[in-house]
């Protein structure tokens, strides 16, 4: 029995170890898979740039939660020659259909939006899922607070079509876009 026990032991030994070691392996190409990612996704909301946008990220407190927690979001500022073309950010459609829809959203140099992407979502395949859609998306490049009513879906009398049988998903993003756009406003006012 005590042959058994040190057995499984030295197994358990060898099997974290190696775990620990595949682990400390992959860490590396996995985070620079996560930067190439967050890097594709940037360049597909704000205008050409060609500053090291990642790494001159910062995380700037914008509110806080129910708990009285603070919520932080990350500003990217893509400059082009050192001159700013825009800013990106997340923000978080907490109202989907089927959960959280995480959207990054850019605002160019003329403070309206110049792309968003949807990055991550739980909606239904064939119908809520239709907000990754280029053609849909591209309903918000111009727009900014100054839309008002406009920026909403038809359906609340704005501009953006929604989907047929489908209305809670886009929404949700339309809504998110607004509160982003508050924040960016208001932390642009305040020198952000």
């Amino acid at each position: 029995m005590a042959r058994l026990i040190i057995v499984l032991t030295l197994f358990c030994l060898i099997a974290a170890a190696a775990l620990a070691k595949v682990d400390d392996i992959t860490k590396g190409p996995i985070a620079e898979q996560e930067r190439i990612k967050t890097i594709s996704a940037l360049k597909a909301v704000l205008p050409a740039f060609n500053n090291d946008i990642d790494k001159e990220a910062a995380d700037v407190v914008v509110g806080q939660d129910k708990k009285g927690r603070d919520v932080k979001i990350k500003f990217y500022k893509g400059k082009m020659d050192d001159k700013p073309v825009g800013t990106a950010f997340q923000v978080i459609a907490p109202d989907g259909y089927a959960g959280d829809i995480s959207i990054l959203m850019g605002i160019g140099s003329d403070d309206r939006i110049s792309g968003i992407e949807i990055i991550s979502h739980k909606e239904t395949p064939g119908l809520g899922n239709r907000i990754q859609k280029e053609e849909w998306r591209n309903q918000f490049k111009g727009r900014s607070l100054d839309d008002g009513q406009r920026l909403a879906v038809k359906k609340d009398g704005g501009e953006i079509d929604q989907f047929s049988g489908a209305t809670i998903s886009p929404r949700a993003v339309v809504n998110a876009v607004k509160k982003g756009l508050e924040i960016y406003e208001r932390e642009h006012s305040n020198g952000g």
